[in-house]
């Protein structure tokens, strides 16, 4: 594994829940994370539903560590009904995150392996209204007002409540899209491979932008992994959005954000 994978902070939990300290109770929004793996020309899965594994072995281990880094790895019911992941820590050593999944109309199939007990805390996110299948014993409901779209900011609001302060959105695009569109992002790693499929599913989209100048061009550490995947790590709250010339400043200099406010996607059941 290589040590771009170590270098995430460490987060201490009791028993699978997270510690909360005082400078977490002084700042109630939490810390979010999103994750994406593509190909070169940005698809991340192909026209017929393929997607593992577009990214090789180092982008998994990062991932692996990335859901030991935080208190709840987060995905939308389109990614459990599509791919029925385990959302656990197994490629390296480290504790699982609680696993939620924000399922508003109630269709996430009772028996899904991210729903088996193991000690870790299993949470559903859905309208207080539906009427659906039980879930296995310990799934946890976080009921949520019954609007046809939830706002991402009153579900991470719901987690807080919950005890979560470091949160990581995992999937599927629509979700993870949501809340870069809400601007509830704080850190972006994006795993590129060298693959090109030609058409598929996009992973990311937001709000087009008329000009290069109100692109966002967040501060980006980049690494090139043996196997020619490329990871970048963007960090959304040092981003800028500059001109698209050459002499606009680079991701690593940029500026901090302006104020224009970016208004929120309401997270759908597809994501």
């Amino acid at each position: 594994m290589d040590d771009t994978t170590l270098r995430l902070r460490s987060h201490k939990r009791v028993s699978g829940y997270p510690v909360q300290d005082q400078e977490a109770a002084a700042n109630p929004r939490p810390h979010v994370i999103a994750q994406l793996g593509q190909s070169l020309d940005g698809r991340i899965a192909t026209t017929s539903g393929e997607s593992k594994y577009i990214n090789g072995p180092h982008a998994l281990d990062h991932l692996h560590a990335l859901r030991a880094s935080v208190d709840a790895v987060v995905v939308g019911v389109g990614t459990v009904c599509a791919d029925d992941p385990l959302l656990t820590v197994r490629r390296i050593a480290g504790v699982s995150p609680a696993r939620v999944v924000i399922d508003p109309s109630g269709r996430v199939d009772p028996n899904a392996r991210c729903f088996a007990e193991d000690g870790v805390r299993r949470l559903v996110v859905r309208r207080r209204s539906v009427v659906a299948p039980p879930l296995p014993d310990g799934v946890e409901v976080v009921p949520m007002d019954d609007a046809p779209a939830f706002d991402p900011s009153a579900v991470l609001q719901s987690l807080v409540q919950h005890g979560f302060r470091r949160i990581l959105v995992e999937g599927g695009p629509t979700t993870l899209s949501a809340f870069l569109e809400a601007d509830l992002v704080d850190q972006l790693h994006v795993f590129v491979s060298p693959v090109i499929l030609g058409a598929g599913r996009i992973g990311l989209s937001r709000k087009a932008c008329d000009t290069l100048a109100h692109a966002l061009r967040p501060k980006a550490q980049v690494h090139v992994f043996a196997d020619g995947d490329v990871l970048f790590r963007c960090d959304l709250r040092e981003s800028a959005r500059g001109a698209g010339s050459r002499d606009a400043p680079s991701p690593v200099e940029a500026n901090p954000p302006d104020e224009q406010h970016v208004s929120s996607r309401a997270l759908r059941a597809a994501g």
